[in-house]
């Protein structure tokens, strides 16, 4: 989580000095956001629709696929859970 709020207090701070030197951002427009979305989760209907298919449910299929992971990256505290889940596998 901290990694989080780390860049979303960089990218606060360097907004605001775009806004004081009367800069636009070179951030692309959010048409262009909502097609990388599109493109991730394109990405992702085959490997889920191969789990769906062979008998899985919707949740399982996702997780069996790392569909969540891909798409939204490692989300806060689920590297806590993925190293507990490791290390009860290895004993």
């Amino acid at each position: 989580m901290k990694l989080y709020l780390v860049s979303l207090g960089a990218g606060l701070l360097v907004g605001l000095i775009y806004s004081l030197l009367d800069v636009r951002s070179p951030a692309p427009p959010v048409v262009a956001l909502v097609g990388l979305l599109g493109i991730l989760v394109g990405e992702q209907i085959i490997p889920v629709s191969k789990q769906l298919i062979s008998g899985k449910a919707f949740a399982s299929a996702c997780d069996k696929s790392h569909a969540v992971t891909h798409v939204f990256g490692q989300l806060p505290g689920r590297h806590i859970a993925q190293a507990s889940e490791t290390s009860k596998e290895k004993t």
